[in-house]
C-alpha cells in the first residue's frame, strides 16, 4: 500500500426527502488495498458507494483521486476515472458471450466498420489471463455459473482500465468453492495495486479478504481499523453502538408431539432415502453444501415439488402435498432461500404480501374487510417489528431483514404450525440477525416445529437443537445440539461421514 490514498471522500453528505442518509463521511482507499466496508442496512454503506460510482451526488463533500479533487456526476464519469461498481444483481447481457460481455462498447473494428471478432475473443482472454481464469470467452453468459458470471463483470471492469473497483456483497450467493475461487480473484487484483472496496454482511469473511475495515452507523462513519486489529465482537460492538451478548439466546425448552415426520423420502436427481422428524417447539437444522439437496428437501415438504418416492406424515397422519396450498393447509409455511424472487411480490404493499395466503380470514358474504385486514396486518407488523413507513409501503423499499419478516408475517398471519426457513439471516445486517433470531426462538417457545436450513455453521450450531448433515442428496450425519461441532459438520458436508447417517 502506499503512503498516500489513491481515493478519498471526504466531508460527504447526502440528504434524501427527511433523511439524513450520509453525515460528513470520510472514507479513503490505499492503492492495492482490499478495505472492506460494513454496518448494519441503512447504514449508509450503498448510498457512499453510488456517490462514488456516480449514481448519486453528494450534496457537501469533495472525491479526491490520488490527490486531485474530481467530478463524478454519473456512472460513465465513473467508469472513466477507474471506478467500476459490481452490483450484487449482476449487470450483463445474457444472451451474448463472455467475451462480448467484457469487451462491451469496446470491441475493436475492422476499418471502423464491422467488428473484429478474433481481436474481440483475443483481448477478452488476455484480460482472463490477467486475473488466472480459465473460461471458454465463446460461451453465452447465461449458461455460467454465478461466480463466473461475476468474474466476467470483474473482466469488463479491468477491461476498462479500473483502478478502484467495489464489490456490493459478492458472496451472498454464492458456495464456499466458488467463494474461495472469488477469493483468488481479489486477491490477484490487489497485487496488481487494484483497490478492492468489499461490502458484505459476512463478518467472517471480513476477516478473511480484507487490510482495512471502515463500519457505518445511522450514516456516519464510526471508525476505520486495520483488520488485524479487531475481533467479531469489537466489530459487532461498533455496528450496533453496544456490545452484543448471546446473539443465538438460545434456551432448552420442552418438546411437544411430532409434528412432521419424513420416512425414505426421494426426489430423481436430487436427494434420496431421507428420513426426519421434528416435534413441536424443536428446531431442526440442516447443514450441507449449496447442491447438497437440502433446498429440494424443503420445496417438497412445502408442496412445491412431488417426491419420487417416500411418505410424509403430519402428527402422525400420512399426507399427499400437491401443492403449497395443500401444505399451508396442514399448517406449513415455506419462508425460501431467494426471499425476493420466491417469497415476495416487491412491487405490493406489505399488507398485500402479508395476507395473500390468509385473505379468506377477512371475507365475509363475498366481501373483503380491509379495515379488519389492515387491523390485523399492523398487529402482526408491531409483533414481529417490520420497520416501515407503514403497512401501505412496497416491499420493494425495505432491507433485507424486514422483507424476511414480511414473509414470516404471512405464515404467522396463516397460523402455521411448521415453519421452514431456508437461509433465513441470508444478506441481512447482524441487528437483523438477531432479530430473526430472536422471533424463532419465540416462535419454538410457543410450540412451533421450525426446519431451518443454513450455510452458516456458527447459525447451525447456535440455533438448532438436533442436525443432520446432507452430502450429496443423502444425510451424512446426525448430531444432537451437545454432540455437534463446526468441524465434525464441515467433515460430514465436504467428505460424508462413516458414522449414523442414515
Amino acid at each position: 500500500m502506499t503512503e498516500s490514498p489513491m481515493l478519498e471522500m471526504k466531508g460527504i453528505t447526502k440528504r434524501f426527502p427527511g433523511v439524513l442518509a450520509l453525515d460528513s463521511v470520510d472514507f479513503s482507499v490505499a492503492q492495492g488495498e482490499i478495505h472492506a466496508l460494513v454496518g448494519e442496512n441503512g447504514a449508509g454503506k450503498s448510498t457512499l458507494m453510488k456517490i462514488l460510482g456516480g449514481a448519486y451526488q453528494a450534496d457537501e463533500g469533495e472525491i479526491l483521486l490520488q490527490g486531485e479533487s474530481i467530478k463524478i456526476q454519473n456512472p460513465s464519469d465513473g467508469i472513466k476515472a477507474g471506478i467500476n461498481v459490481v452490483y450484487q444483481e449482476l449487470v450483463l447481457a445474457p444472451h451474448l458471450s463472455v467475451a462480448e460481455n467484457i469487451m462491451m462498447g469496446q470491441q475493436p473494428r475492422k476499418r471502423k466498420l464491422s467488428i473484429d471478432w478474433n481481436q474481440t475473443y483475443s483481448r477478452a482472454q488476455d484480460v482472463l489471463d490477467r486475473i488466472g481464469i480459465e473460461l471458454d470467452v465463446r460461451k453465452t453468459v447465461k449458461n455460467l455459473s454465478v461466480v463466473q458470471q461475476q468474474i466476467v463483470e470483474i473482466a469488463r471492469a479491468l477491461q476498462r482500465q479500473s483502478r478502484i473497483l467495489i464489490l456490493d456483497e459478492p458472496s451472498a450467493v454464492l458456495g464456499k468453492h466458488d467463494i474461495e475461487l472469488l477469493y483468488n480473484v481479489i486477491r490477484r487484483l490487489k497485487a496488481r495495486g487494484i483497490s478492492v472496496i468489499y461490502i458484505s454482511h459476512r463478518l467472517e469473511e471480513i476477516f478473511l479478504i480484507s487490510d482495512r475495515v471502515t463500519v457505518l452507523k445511522d450514516g456516519r462513519a464510526v471508525g476505520t481499523k486495520l483488520t488485524a486489529n479487531l475481533n467479531e465482537d469489537l466489530l459487532v460492538q461498533m455496528m450496533i453502538g453496544h456490545e452484543l451478548k448471546n446473539i443465538f439466546q438460545r434456551k432448552s425448552r420442552e418438546l411437544g408431539a411430532e409434528s412432521i415426520r419424513v420416512d425414505n423420502l426421494s426426489l430423481q436427481g436430487k436427494f434420496e432415502g431421507i428420513n426426519l422428524s421434528v416435534h413441536e417447539g424443536e428446531i431442526l437444522g440442516i447443514a450441507g453444501l449449496v447442491g447438497s439437496g437440502r433446498t429440494d428437501i424443503a420445496r417438497v415438504i412445502a408442496g412445491v415439488e412431488k417426491p419420487t418416492s417416500g411418505t410424509i406424515s403430519i402428527y402422525g397422519k400420512r399426507v399427499d402435498l400437491k401443492s403449497p396450498s395443500e401444505a399451508l393447509g396442514y399448517g406449513i409455511g415455506l419462508l425460501p432461500e431467494d426471499r425476493n424472487a420466491q417469497g415476495l411480490f416487491l412491487n405490493r404493499p406489505i399488507f398485500e404480501n402479508v395476507t395473500i395466503s390468509s385473505l379468506f380470514q377477512y371475507v365475509r358474504l363475498g366481501v373483503l374487510n380491509l379495515t379488519q385486514e389492515s387491523k390485523q396486518v399492523q398487529a402482526l407488523a408491531d409483533e414481529i417489528g417490520i420497520r416501515s413507513t407503514g403497512i401501505k409501503q412496497s416491499a420493494k423499499n425495505l432491507s433485507g431483514g424486514n422483507r424476511q419478516k414480511v414473509v414470516l408475517a404471512r405464515w404467522l398471519g396463516a397460523q402455521s404450525k411448521l415453519l421452514i426457513f431456508d437461509e433465513p439471516t441470508r444478506g441481512v445486517d447482524v441487528g437483523a440477525k438477531v432479530e430473526i433470531y430472536r422471533l424463532m426462538n419465540a416462535l419454538a417457545d410457543e410450540g412451533v416445529a421450525i426446519i431451518m436450513i443454513s450455510s452458516e455453521m456458527q447459525e447451525i450450531l447456535g440455533m438448532s437443537d438436533k442436525i443432520i448433515v446432507l452430502w450429496r442428496g443423502t444425510i451424512a450425519a446426525r448430531y444432537t445440539r451437545e454432540e455437534a461441532t463446526r468441524e465434525k459438520l464441515l467433515q460430514a458436508a465436504l467428505i460424508g461421514a462413516k458414522n449414523n447417517g442414515k
